[in-house]
């Protein structure tokens, strides 16, 4: 299964040397199933949905009976994972869901497991600022991200750890990301950019809540 743009840049941040990684919200199992090619880690797809996870087992048992056991699934909330029970760098990937619930995972999961050797690596579909606010106040720190346009919608993808000698600050709105490596590349960093800020634009005019620190937060950002 050749996977999407989003999945593909997300898979191309897994680095090697994770003992587990957590393939959250999975859905189909595309990229854990990519990840289960390419690392030698033991990958746990792990979804909500029973039927899901059913479907999933199957293909998996299917396709990858030769490792089977390098592979497990969980239907289960993202907050439950059993970390506990597995040592070892675990990686937690959580995409394809809104920022804020994305908050509430991440800061679930920390609050249980705060010894744990922990990364995490996030595609939040909205609130991406607030998300960012959440990781600063638990202090983690930035290994890398990375910003991707699929179906004319616009993804940041964030590689974060929970030690915070790990990596560097994280930004309120990131720092890599608008780094161009091309033209075409500058070009969606910049239509990123007036797309957000006519975003938080549009909200402070229409509501009462004030975002003026964020608008200032992008207008901030050099490409």
């Amino acid at each position: 299964m050749k996977l999407s743009k989003r999945l593909t840049q997300i898979k191309q941040l897994v680095a090697p040397g994770y003992s587990h990684i957590w393939d959250c919200c999975c859905d189909h199992g595309h990229l854990g199933a990519a990840l289960l090619s390419q690392h030698s880690a033991q990958i746990h797809f792990v979804d909500i949905v029973p039927t899901l996870i059913t479907e999933l087992e199957s293909r998996l048992q299917q396709h990858y009976p030769d490792i089977a056991e390098r592979w497990t699934t969980h239907c289960l909330d993202v907050a439950a994972l059993p970390l506990e029970q597995h040592s070892g760098r675990q990686l937690i990937i959580i995409a394809g869901v809104g920022g804020d619930l994305i908050q509430q995972f991440v800061q679930t999961i920390q609050q249980q497991h705060p010894h744990l050797n922990l990364d995490f690596l996030l595609c939040p579909v909205r609130h991406q600022f607030a998300l960012r606010q959440t990781l600063i106040e638990l202090n983690f720190s930035s290994k890398n991200e990375a910003l991707i346009e699929e179906n004319q919608r616009f993804y940041e993808i964030m590689l974060v750890s929970a030690d915070n000698n790990a990596g560097t600050s994280i930004s309120p709105v990131g720092e890599a990301l608008w780094q161009a490596d091309s033209d075409e590349q500058r070009d969606n960093i910049q239509r990123y950019l007036h797309t957000t800020l006519n975003h938080y634009q549009r909200m402070q005019q229409g509501s009462s809540v004030d975002v003026s620190h964020i608008i200032e937060a992008y207008r901030s950002v050099s490409i």
